[in-house]
């Protein structure tokens, strides 16, 4: 497969930031999540397993159930707590996870995986794996691993301004 070329901006690198034509991060990002979002849907529709599913099973996969509630799934997947809330229901109604509460606070339930959960993620998994690789293809292993730093950084940096935190720095470095 070729490697298709970036488009040359029409605009110059040292104009402001927000001129006409610049590419601008929240677009981009927007675009990106959107066209990712709908073909991973599209691409899932045939199991029943939507693609927040999807990242709610495998967060839970990755993590240990004895620590993770579901507080604690809403930050992993950077997500709300209503959302969250309605995710985690539809999943137990399924039952491809249970919850339990929490033994030391009784507004938190953790979160467990069932057999019939694990299953549904090791069904889909490949179609994300698929997924991911074809939308990085063209590039060295490298370069992909690059962009997810990159990416993981731009995440960060964005909760930390959501936050407030780190903005004393950007008004007092003059």
């Amino acid at each position: 497969m070729a490697r298709r070329k970036k488009p040359a901006s029409s605009v110059p690198r040292h104009s402001p930031v927000d001129a006409p034509g610049r590419r601008r991060l929240p677009i981009l990002l927007r675009h990106a999540w959107f066209s990712l979002n709908q073909t991973f849907r599209r691409r899932l529709a045939h199991t029943g397993v939507t693609p927040d599913q999807f990242t709610a099973l495998r967060t839970l996969m990755e993590h240990d159930p004895q620590d993770l509630t579901q507080s604690g799934l809403n930050r992993l997947i950077a997500s709300d707590p209503n959302t969250i809330a309605a995710l985690v229901e539809r999943m137990e109604s399924v039952g491809w996870i249970t919850r339990l509460r929490h033994e030391k606070d009784r507004r938190a339930y953790r979160l467990r995986l069932t057999p019939a959960g694990r299953k549904q993620y090791e069904r889909v998994r490949q179609i994300a794996i698929a997924l991911q690789t074809e939308v990085l293809a063209g590039w060295t292993e490298k370069k992909r691993e690059e962009f997810l730093e990159d990416l993981a950084y731009v995440s960060e940096r964005c909760r930390i301004a959501a936050t407030g935190k780190g903005q004393r720095e950007l008004y007092t470095t003059s």
